[in-house]
């Protein structure tokens, strides 16, 4: 299934780090900032998870539920969790299924050296279920602030 702007989101569902399982299609009605990270309690992902804590808030009061998808188990996730006070869901995809789903599962490469591993990518899903934004390869820094701005001004 190729994913595209305006069509229905994949649905999934997976455990949380709150040990309870969420799926997509019982958060209609909200819409959804689903963000995927390669790795807990690494710089990058450090940085990007707190942008959303930071900023939590701000989209709680747009009707907008945000939530992190790695590979990481579930006990990885309660420590990033609790060592930087992250108000949100981390949901565990052991064997990735649902970044394939995403397409965001990539061959990539770090010192010359080929693994599979999650590439960063955010997603908005709408209140109907359906993809509203995109983004792929995303940089860290201001890339909160912008996934904010996009729901305030098309979702809100």
């Amino acid at each position: 299934m190729a994913l595209e702007l305006g069509k229905q989101a994949p649905d999934f569902e997976l455990l949380a780090s709150n040990g309870e399982k969420v799926k997509l299609s019982d958060l209609k009605g909200e819409n959804v900032v689903l963000y995927f990270y390669p790795k807990d309690m690494t710089p990058g992902c450090t940085t990007q998870a707190c942008d959303f804590r930071d900023l939590h808030n701000d989209f709680a009061q747009l009707n907008c539920t945000i939530i992190g998808i790695s590979p990481d188990p579930i006990g990885k996730h309660e420590k990033f969790i609790e060592k930087y006070n992250l108000p949100f869901l981390l949901l565990f995809d052991e064997d990735h299924h649902v970044s394939e789903l995403y397409e965001v599962w990539k061959l990539k490469k770090n010192f010359g050296k080929e693994y599979m591993g999650i590439e960063r990518s955010t997603f908005v899903i709408d209140k109907e279920g359906k993809i509203a934004k995109e983004w792929r390869k995303v940089k860290v820094k201001g890339h909160v602030e912008e996934a904010l701005r996009y729901v305030k001004e098309n979702l809100a």
